[in-house]
């Protein structure tokens, strides 16, 4: 009775006290507890607070220490040398084994025994166990800090290899684009942005709301049939710093993407250019106005017709698409604009297409292409050779120009 009266009281005292003592204090006063019950004092005590008996008797020790040993070490957790040592000490080959899992040079080797799976926290652990060197995911974590390691995500930087008439042919699209401007004929750059899908889907970025209420948006980004998706081609004016996009709900296609040029035309660029004779395209080498696609050039063919203009057009070189004018100077703005707002329907997209401005005057309008394009057509030799194309001295697979007929 009496030792489970010690047993409670002690362990009532130790919930109070445990808190505020430091290791060295905790094991030098359930010490003097068992000291003052006498024999089975210890085991009391450790089954009370938890500590084990082997700290109580060590707490023993450094009470019988001399008054003056005792306060040289006052400041001290643990004695000079105690606690568990790194792991890295006691097991030296460790830090090189962690190395030789997670350095970039082992991704080739057959060999290695991560190469096809993710470098976790908890796979480095296990395949460090396997191989002798027994360490928690915890204890990884802190090794890759301590060796200069953090979790870092990709980054494109590489272009793959660069044709040699790269920067010839940038030269060359500046020259003309230059030309035509002093001329005081229009000059556009075109592309198609990414499809976005239709409905409540989650859209990357932020936008002010109350606190707790963000706007709610399905789990999962599958399409909607119903709804479909948007394929915005864009046409911008290098000159005025104007801009239009067609909404398709088909196909990217070559007609499409000629189709959305000839409402541009209509809708902005014979306003600004009145007393046009010819118009400079400049574009992608891929894509809808892919620079090998014979269905882009009958399209254009059939613009130049019903325009009564002489289409120039230049595509930048393979691998430099980023280098297109639209890319930054209207889309960038296009995707800051609706950041963080789900694209709940065509008209959705079209009003915030519309309504991105920036201050350095971008005008930008929209509509909706709501024409179906055939991905099936085939242009035959016969058709390709009725074309009035002319291909340019310089690279003319990339720059040649369109007479209407």
């Amino acid at each position: 009775m009496d030792s489970m009266n010690s047993l409670g009281r002690i362990r009532r005292k130790y919930r109070s006290l445990r808190m505020v003592m430091d290791e060295r204090l905790r094991r030098q006063w359930a010490a003097a507890e068992a000291r003052d019950l006498g024999w089975g004092g210890v085991t009391v005590v450790a089954q009370a607070t938890g500590l084990s008996r082997t700290t109580v008797t060590a707490g023993l020790r450094e009470l019988g220490l001399p008054v003056r040993q005792r306060a040289a070490q006052a400041g001290r957790v643990r004695r000079p040398g105690g606690g568990r040592h790194l792991l890295i000490q006691t097991d030296g080959a460790l830090l090189a084994a962690l190395e030789s899992l997670v350095e970039p040079t082992t991704r080739g080797d057959p060999e290695s025994p991560l190469r096809w799976t993710c470098k976790s926290l908890r796979r480095l652990a296990e395949e460090l166990t396997r191989q002798d060197h027994p360490i928690s995911p915890n204890s990884v974590a802190a090794l890759l800090h301590e060796a200069g390691y953090s979790l870092q995500a990709n980054r494109k930087t590489r272009e793959g290899a660069s044709h040699p008439d790269r920067n010839a042919q940038f030269e060359h699209i500046n020259d003309w684009v230059r030309q035509f401007q002093e001329r005081g004929q229009p000059a556009i750059s075109v592309d198609t942005k990414k499809k976005e899908l239709v409905g409540d889907f989650k859209n990357a970025g932020q936008e002010w709301r109350h606190q707790g209420q963000p706007q709610e948006v399905r789990v999962h980004d599958f399409l909607d049939k119903k709804l479909g998706k948007a394929i915005p081609y864009g046409v911008y004016d290098l000159l005025n710093n104007q801009g239009w996009v067609s909404v398709g709900i088909d196909h990217d296609t070559a007609q499409f993407a000629a189709n959305s040029i000839g409402r541009w035309w209509r809708e902005m660029g014979s306003r600004r250019f009145p007393h046009a004779r010819q118009l400079l395209i400049t574009a992608d080498g891929g894509g809808s106005n892919n620079s090998r696609c014979r269905l882009w050039k009958v399209s254009l063919q059939n613009l130049a017709d019903n325009l009564g203009l002489e289409l120039q057009v230049c595509h930048f070189p393979p691998g430099t698409s980023k280098w297109n004018k639209i890319e930054h100077r209207m889309f960038s703005f296009i995707t800051q604009n609706w950041r963080g707002r789900p694209l709940v329907s065509h008209e959705a997209i079209v009003n915030l297409i519309a309504s991105t401005t920036t201050k350095t005057g971008l005008v930008v309008k929209a509509a909706l292409d709501t024409e179906h394009y055939d991905t099936a057509i085939k242009v035959a030799d016969e058709d390709l050779a009725k074309l009035r194309l002319i291909p340019l001295p310089f690279h003319g697979e990339w720059n040649y120009r369109l007479f209407p007929r």
